[in-house]
């Protein structure tokens, strides 16, 4: 029995001295509740903290951790003090919370007394005088999170946008935003959402009729859940709006209802979801919710907001400065004798120094006033395609949403964008299309969209056809969009009036009633500045439609109308000049001079037949192809002949052809050959389609020509201007008017009416595209698709199939046109240079003849020669005596050669006989 006393009373001794060696260490924890809810989220990630530090024996193993908790109401300041005067009676190393800055003040100033640390985790604007030194918030240092912002408005391009605030602490947070459009050349504008009240439509309804497209929303993560649920009720929830919330708990809403809604939306994420002992921890944090009492679920249905995370890291701080600490002893401490804990100051300096990888990544505390300024931010984003992406698989959470992070954001080193952002930008084409409904205006016009003809009664697309329909289909095929087409409500394509408010397709893009416009639409200048267009699928320019021209009435000289009036003359002046020519070269040379009896050679009588009566009568012989008795005997007059039978062999050819072209084909009298010839007549009146590109054209053209048609179409704009083509068309063909319209529609109405054609050539070149709203993330998409297309040659198989028609006779198109100096002018230029080659013949000849009498002859006097010339080219003689010479020698003898003396007598003998 005394055995077993003994044995008894050392185990119990043991024991003592075990526990004798374990410290315990207490925390307070001061925590503000709602009506709504029976323990406040912090206090639960507060105490899950405590027992996960406790489960960990290797971080605290001579050491467990207890805690003292109060509730207080919100607002009571008076309240707050009394319990953290309680909890420092109790003995404990550090205070948490409350969490709302009149209570906080109140808090922190006894703390500071009593030199005990008290951490917070909300965020606390600091004054400029701050001397709490016993202060240590983990939330991110309100300057860095401004610079954030600033950051990724930088990063996005934004260049007009709002910023929608729920308190004042709000501006705070925005001062360098608001401050950023003298450098930025940033619009802002400023709006509050209503206090007290979380319907925030009329406030939305103004952002929506202001086209306010990129918006920040400064609030509290439950009031961001309401603005999401109130955005879809406005229809906002779309890909034209991008809403960035600064909210650190986007990523823990449940944003399922927009998944497929296309809206951007980005937000900033503190907690390290990469790290594998941050998702566990998560994991444990939402299966205690789930399995506890309803009411501790709340609204992020057991996921775990940044908030509880920072309570946690706040907790596991104090653990790691106490790991550090050594003989440091808790005492209790009383308000009103303001002594202070001795072991405070090297406690709080311990978490200064402490360095550690929480929940909400890697914490460090500024030393001088225990903020946290070096820190990291995710920029997260939806995907395009409206599926989230990138925190945890589906096994460790069936709430955990999947985010796209873009971005990491240093508080340092700024922006920095992730390896995951660049390869979302390689996405297939169609991921952000596929599974949508997009909405497609157009407008009636043929070919491009008509009513399909059919015994049946269609409904919805099946009702239209045409080009832009085919268009649409393979742009559906590529993209992987669904549509629905709907005609445009005014019939009209798109213009702005005096006052700038803009009508048609281009007003349904303006106000989002439309995504896209598929239809003969013109890429202009004025529209760019409001809508954005694709590259075009088709180009074009303004043309005339006109009705054909009648054909002209023979008329009684219509034979003279295969060569234009200058070759007619031309050729009269030739075969004159010709003649001429022939005359003088004929007198000239002595070779066609003939004796006219051969059986007479002693005659002193010569003859020459080409009189100039005579030289007329061949060329005109040779011109009519009939020829003439006289045949040229000198090589210079054949010279001339030859020339002129080869003028008059192409001249009488060209003729024939261009004769038979005449006879055949019926010649067009036009009125009007270009824009030139409408500006300058008033009889004919032309016009275009009313609120039209061409209308615009004219009427935004600074070239005079245009500027004056501008003018008559205004003046007349109740007859000019026309509601749409078809009114056009029938106005050209039933009047004297002619319609400015794009030459594709030309090309297409003159295929199947063939009284009507194109005028002149184009006066402008344009395209047409595919309309959407200015930021519209369909565009840029569209276009690659229309490249594609094009490349493929489908654009031009479509063009073919829709713009084949019956035709009309090419004949009829043709017209037979006079030849002018431009075709045939090369054969005058022959003819020239063959009577400049008869007349040096015609000289040679003349001095080769000359030089032969000299050798007979002792001497030829050039007074001789002159006088012999003189008689030669009298018009009217054809018949003159053979020369003789003078018996005297002249000075002016130009053929003397030196002769013997026995040749100069008998010269002299022969010239005496």
């Amino acid at each position: 029995m005394e055995e077993s006393k003994a044995l008894f009373f050392f185990v119990l001794l043991a024991a003592q001295l075990g526990l004798s060696s374990t410290q315990v260490l207490r925390i307070g924890g001061i925590f503000e509740t709602r009506e709504s809810e029976l323990v406040s989220m912090d206090e639960l990630a507060f105490k899950f903290a405590v027992n996960n530090i406790n489960r960990n024996k290797t971080l605290m193993p001579n050491t467990t951790l207890t805690y003292d908790i109060q509730r207080i109401n919100l607002f009571d300041g008076f309240e707050a003090s009394r319990r953290v005067c309680d909890q420092l009676a109790l003995g404990v190393v550090a205070v948490f919370g409350p969490s709302h800055s009149s209570s906080v003040s109140a808090v922190q100033s006894i703390c500071n007394a009593l030199e005990v640390p008290h951490i917070q985790t909300r965020w606390k604007h600091p004054s400029v005088d701050n001397k709490d030194t016993f202060f240590i918030n983990l939330y991110p240092e309100y300057t860095a999170i401004a610079r954030a912002i600033l950051d990724v408005v930088t990063f996005f391009k934004w260049k007009k946008l709002t910023v929608v605030y729920e308190d004042s602490t709000g501006l705070m947070r925005m001062q360098e935003l608001i401050k950023a459009p003298a450098k930025f050349n940033l619009k802002i504008k400023i709006r509050q959402l209503t206090l007290g009240n979380q319907d925030a439509r009329p406030l939305l309804k103004e952002l929506k009729k202001d086209k306010e497209f990129f918006i920040i929303f400064d609030c509290s993560y439950r009031m961001a859940a309401e603005l999401l649920k109130q955005l879809s009720s406005m229809g906002m929830m779309t890909e034209y709006y991008h809403f960035f919330f600064t909210t650190l708990d986007l990523f823990a809403l449940d944003l399922e209802p927009y998944r497929y809604s296309g809206v951007n939306m980005t937000g900033f994420r503190l907690l390290n979801i990469d790290n594998p002992w941050v998702a566990s921890t998560m994991d444990k944090w939402a299966m205690e919710r789930l399995q506890g009492p309803k009411q501790e679920i709340g609204l992020l249905d057991g996921v775990m907001t940044t908030d509880a995370a920072l309570m946690y890291d706040a907790v596991f701080m104090v653990a790691v400065a106490s790991q550090r600490a050594t003989q440091m002893t808790v005492s209790s401490l009383q308000c009103h004798r303001h002594k202070p804990w001795r072991f405070g100051p090297r406690f709080m300096n311990l978490f200064k120094e402490a360095q550690w990888d929480g929940l909400t990544g890697h914490i460090v505390l500024n030393k001088t006033d225990g903020l946290r300024r070096d820190f990291d931010l995710d920029i997260i984003s939806l995907k395009e395609d409206g599926t989230a992406r990138g925190i945890l698989e589906e096994g460790g959470s069936r709430l955990t949403k999947r985010w796209s992070k873009i971005a990491v954001w240093n508080s340092y080193r700024g922006m920095n964008l992730t390896d995951k952002s660049n390869r979302d930008k390689n996405n297939n084409v169609t991921d952000s299309l596929a599974n949508r409904t997009l909405i497609v205006t157009t407008i009636l016009e043929n070919p491009y969209v008509m009513y399909k003809k059919s015994d049946k009664e269609l409904v919805g697309n099946d009702r239209f056809e045409g080009y832009c329909m085919d268009l649409l289909k393979e742009l559906s095929n590529i993209l992987g969009f669904t549509y629905e087409v709907r005609l445009v409500a005014d019939g009209k394509y798109g213009a702005q009036n005096d006052k700038g408010e803009w009508n048609g397709m281009v007003r349904e893009l303006i106000d989002h009633v439309a995504d896209l416009a598929v239809a003969p639409l013109t890429i202009t200048y004025v529209r760019e500045k409001v809508i954005d267009f694709s590259k075009p699928f088709m180009t074009l320019g303004i043309s005339i439609l006109y009705r054909k021209p009648n054909g002209t009435n023979p008329g009684v000289f219509s034979f003279l109308n295969p060569l234009s009036p200058d070759i007619w003359m031309y050729v009269l002046l030739a075969c004159i000049g010709v003649s001429c020519v022939l005359f003088v070269i004929a007198r000239f040379t002595p070779y066609e001079w003939y004796n006219p009896h051969p059986c007479n050679p002693s005659s002193t009588l010569i003859q020459n037949n080409f009189t100039l009566l005579n030289s007329f009568w061949f060329g005109v012989g040779a011109l009519m192809r009939q020829g003439s008795e006289l045949m040229p005997k000198a090589l210079s007059t054949r010279i001339v002949g030859g020339i002129w039978w080869f003028f008059t062999l192409i001249i009488i050819s060209s003729y024939t052809a261009n004769l038979a072209a005449f006879l055949t084909v019926e010649r067009m009298d036009a009125p009007i050959d270009s824009a030139d010839d409408l500006a300058k007549q008033t009889r004919i009146e032309y016009g275009a389609v009313r609120d039209g590109s061409t209308m615009t054209f004219f009427k935004k053209s600074k070239i005079s020509t245009y500027e004056k048609m501008w003018t008559f179409m205004s003046s007349r704009k109740n007859t000019a201007l026309v509601k749409n083509n078809k009114e056009g068309i029938n106005r050209v063909l039933t009047t004297d008017y002619a319609m400015l319209m794009e030459s594709t529609s030309i090309e297409y109405i003159s295929q199947r009416n063939c009284n009507l054609t194109q005028i002149g050539g184009l006066i402008d070149s344009k395209g047409y595209g595919v309309g959407t709203p200015i930021g519209s993330p369909y565009r840029d998409k569209v276009t690659i698709a229309i490249l594609q297309l094009q490349e493929e040659g489908k654009l031009h198989m479509m063009k073919e199939k829709w713009w084949r028609g019956n035709g009309c006779p090419e004949e009829d198109n043709k017209e037979a046109n006079a030849l002018g100096v431009e075709n045939i002018g090369g054969i005058f230029i022959v003819l020239a240079a063959g009577l400049v080659l008869s007349v040096f013949v015609a000289i040679g000849e003349f001095i080769y003849k000359a030089r032969r009498n000299a050798d007979i002859e002792e001497c030829v006097s050039f007074s001789t020669m002159m006088e012999d010339l003189g008689i030669s080219l009298q018009c009217y003689k054809y018949i003159r005596r053979r020369p003789r010479p003078h018996s005297r020698a002249s000075s002016a003898c130009i053929f003397c050669k030196q002769r013997g003396a026995a040749k100069r007598e008998g010269g002299r003998q022969d010239s005496s006989t």
